[in-house]
């Protein structure tokens, strides 16, 4: 029979790690497709791939997937560490299951980071903004600590030089090009866009920018021409563009490059910009070629990020999938 102290304990547990899953739901994926699940067993939770949501025409090698289940550990381990606990996190931990992402472990409770409680609270403000940013650019000091909160995640952070703004804007229309006349990718994007009542995921036409002149294109998520936002008055003339990546592109190392995107998108966040990952040029074989020379091929580009200020009002929540569809408790 449990004692009622570990009765109480287990639920206080259990309690936790639902709260630190919940804040996971709104972490940022590919085509808002939400690919993980959670099961929570006593003092432990385990994130699971999703591979009914992996876009087979996208994103058929899974990378995608794999970064977009990187910020939602992420954003748990944020929550949990603004709740005071210090998780130990397993990556990958069962090599005959690789739908088994992570474990993480509750530990002790102690005092609550502050900088974890500073990202915590960017959490539910986070967004990703598609229209222009204004010609205010990021300070380098701001940049610098993004660079730190992504290598201390075990990625890179390269901020693209003027000089190279030419080849990322190439690479990306090139991607745009080479997609638009796909037809799987074409169906793929309508199923995405065009989601059911109630489901809780996609993009949304609202959620979509009218198309403008930039200096890197923007996916254009509503090709019939219903897009919601108007992108403004901008041209993203002021906006950084930064570069994530690793050194390999192997599954562990492209599941972190998903924790340190998220600690990219949520300081960002907490220091007033609006953020926008662009994922076109990953997703098509060329323009990520012309991304590894940008980089001087020291590394695997995993994303790259538009970071910016925007003299706008705040954008809503895109959906989310109920918790209850993501998070498995054992009792």
């Amino acid at each position: 029979m449990t004692a009622p102290s570990e009765h109480g304990t287990r639920e206080r547990a259990t309690e936790v790690l639902a709260d630190a899953a919940r804040a996971s739901l709104h972490a940022p994926s590919v085509f808002n497709t939400q690919p993980w699940r959670w099961r929570i067993t006593g003092d432990t939770m385990a994130l699971y791939a999703d591979p009914a949501r992996k876009l087979d025409a996208t994103d058929p090698d899974g990378r995608l997937l794999l970064l977009s289940c990187g910020t939602a550990l992420h954003h748990a381990r944020v929550e949990l560490a603004a709740a005071g606990y210090r998780p130990q996190v397993l990556h990958q931990p069962d090599p005959l299951d690789p739908h088994l992402l992570a474990t993480v472990t509750l530990g002790e409770p102690g005092n609550p980071d502050p900088r974890a409680e500073r990202l915590a609270a960017a959490i539910p403000r986070r967004r990703t903004d598609r229209r222009a940013y204004g010609d205010r650019t990021v300070p380098e000091s701001v940049l610098a600590g993004l660079r730190n909160a992504v290598e201390a995640e075990g990625a890179y952070l390269h901020v693209v030089r003027r000089d190279q703004m030419p080849m990322l804007a190439a690479s990306t229309g090139r991607a745009a090009d080479t997609e638009a006349e796909d037809p799987a990718y074409r169906a793929e994007l309508e199923h995405w866009t065009h989601r059911p009542e109630g489901s809780g995921d996609g993009v949304p036409a609202s959620a979509a920018v009218q198309p403008s002149a930039r200096r890197v294109p923007v996916r254009d998520y509503a090709p019939d021409g219903n897009a919601g936002l108007d992108p403004g008055d901008g041209y993203d003339l002021g906006a950084a563009f930064v570069v994530l990546f690793g050194l390999t592109d192997r599954p562990a190392d492209v599941l972190r490059g998903g924790e340190a995107m998220s600690a990219l998108l949520l300081g960002a966040t907490a220091e007033g910009l609006a953020t926008a990952p662009l994922s076109d040029m990953i997703e098509v074989d060329w323009p990520r070629h012309l991304l590894r020379e940008l980089l001087a091929g020291v590394g695997e580009p995993y994303v790259v990020v538009r970071l910016g200020y925007l003299d706008a009002d705040p954008l809503p929540a895109t959906p989310r999938r109920a918790a209850a569809d993501v998070i498995e408790i054992v009792e």
